[in-house]
């Protein structure tokens, strides 16, 4: 009788590892796939005008973080605020005007934002933050100013803010979005001057 049952037993262990062996063998679902990570959605590019350069007439931009569910997310900044904030950074490196740079720096940012290049640039990519304002009502706590700091791209800001771009799309963590909405935020003609297209297709010379 305990025979029986022992031997019943590993049957009953083969059976169970013989369903998990076929299970196993089993292709695994798209959704883990690493070429399906972005099924059908091609890498956006955002054309910016350039109405103050004579170098070229715009620039074309592209997205820092291009997985699946990144956590991250596009938005389109009026450039004197954003800069004004990037200004009142006392943590991070703040760049001086592009009039002040050497011009070995001027012309590397210019062949490198070229829309003849076939390399995209990616966007600045911000973080953004706030802090009392100064004077009484920032003393009081009733005032506060927005703070922003760059993580990559701020040559290529300032750059753009001289050659007189008025709007460009920087990315930030989707945390942060909502406050550089806030305080930084576009113009809403700014989405029919900056156009957007899968890369490949945006045209425009």
């Amino acid at each position: 009788m305990l025979l029986s049952q022992s031997t019943r037993s590993v049957s009953a262990l083969l059976m169970r590892w013989r369903v998990f062996a076929s299970f196993a063998s089993l292709p695994l679902p798209l959704s883990h796939s690493p070429s399906a990570a972005a099924p059908g959605c091609a890498e956006t590019v955002w054309q910016v005008p350039l109405p103050e350069h004579s170098w070229f007439d715009h620039v074309r931009l592209k997205r820092v973080f291009v997985t699946d569910g990144t956590r991250h997310q596009v938005v389109l900044i009026d450039v004197r605020k954003l800069l004004a904030c990037a200004d009142r950074d006392n943590t991070d490196y703040v760049l001086k005007p592009v009039a002040e740079w050497h011009a070995g720096k001027v012309r590397g940012i210019r062949e490198f934002l070229d829309p003849e290049n076939p390399r995209v640039p990616q966007m600045p990519y911000v973080t953004i933050c706030t802090r009392r304002a100064p004077g009484l009502l920032g003393w009081l706590g009733l005032e506060r100013e927005g703070v922003v700091s760059f993580r990559n791209g701020q040559h290529r800001a300032r750059y753009l803010a001289d050659a007189g771009a008025r709007w460009f799309p920087v990315e930030v963590h989707e945390r942060e979005a909502a406050l550089l909405r806030e305080i930084c935020g576009a113009a809403d003609d700014a989405r029919t001057a900056i156009r957007s297209a899968p890369l490949g297709s945006e045209g425009g010379g």
